[in-house]
């Protein structure tokens, strides 16, 4: 995993025409041009600014939909209950291309189109059911007697769950989060269907448009790469502690 890396980031300090003479080498005369050109374009902060907003923006909406959803799920006996996670469940089975015209045309129906809504809406639907799988097998591992307790000591189910579980379900929404931000990140497909002005691009969509740009210019496409993959990677490296301590709770008892 660590070798196409490696070489994406060697490259990146190469010149073309030495990518061309000495592809797996290290490089003769080491160009940071590659690497400055970039971070000293005001486009490629902008697709990274609307990539952070989309992904935030489709995190904490599916965190919090997820999280009462999956509540009820867990902590509510009423009819049909089971009937209506199945059907949550159902949605794992359909990808987004399926339903890439009918999405377009209501996103088109709603005035989404070239608005950050129209990415996040859809994307927060399309994490529901696996946020909803794993959140709800978590708050099912609490004892009820902590939520006897708590009800004993006038604490409402929305108390319950503000004050007890969601502290308790951190690991869970770690993960969950986690999930829901590299998803978002990586995403292409969604923002190339809604965003037609260059404005709200995201940085999938302007590592296409670059490598089209510059398509004989491979050592900076890849230093184009990397530095895409940079806040994703770290990130990811800040947050691997609770996203295997979320995956893993609830793996053993005692």
């Amino acid at each position: 995993m660590a070798v196409p890396l490696l070489y994406a980031v060697l490259s990146g300090f190469k010149s073309t025409d030495e990518l061309s003479r000495n592809p797996f080498g290290l490089p003769e005369h080491w160009l940071t041009g590659n690497y400055t050109g970039i971070l000293d374009s005001g486009a490629f902060w902008r697709l990274v600014g609307n990539s952070t907003l989309i992904a935030v923006g489709t995190t904490v909406l599916v965190v919090a939909v997820s999280a009462l959803a999956a509540f009820s799920f867990a902590r509510f006996a009423f009819r049909g209950r089971e009937v209506l996670f199945t059907v949550f469940t159902m949605g794992l089975m359909f990808p987004f291309a399926v339903a890439a015209l009918p999405l377009f045309l209501l996103l088109r129906s709603l005035d989404l189109l070239d608005n950050p809504l129209g990415v996040i809406l859809p994307q927060a639907a399309y994490a529901l059911p696996m946020t909803i799988i794993i959140l709800r097998g978590f708050f099912r591992e609490i004892p009820g007697e902590l939520e006897e307790a708590a009800t004993l000591d006038g604490c409402s189910a929305f108390g319950f769950f503000w004050r007890v579980l969601l502290p308790m379900a951190r690991p869970a929404l770690g993960t969950v989060s986690v999930l829901a931000v590299v998803t978002s990140w990586n995403n292409f497909f969604l923002p190339l269907l809604v965003f037609t002005d260059s404005t709200w691009w995201t940085l999938p969509i302007g590592v296409q448009q670059f490598q089209g740009q510059y398509s004989a210019d491979y050592a900076r496409v890849f230093a184009y790469l990397v530095l895409a993959m940079v806040p994703a990677l770290a990130f990811y490296s800040v947050a691997e502690r609770q996203l295997v301590g979320g995956l893993t709770a609830g793996a053993t008892k005692g």
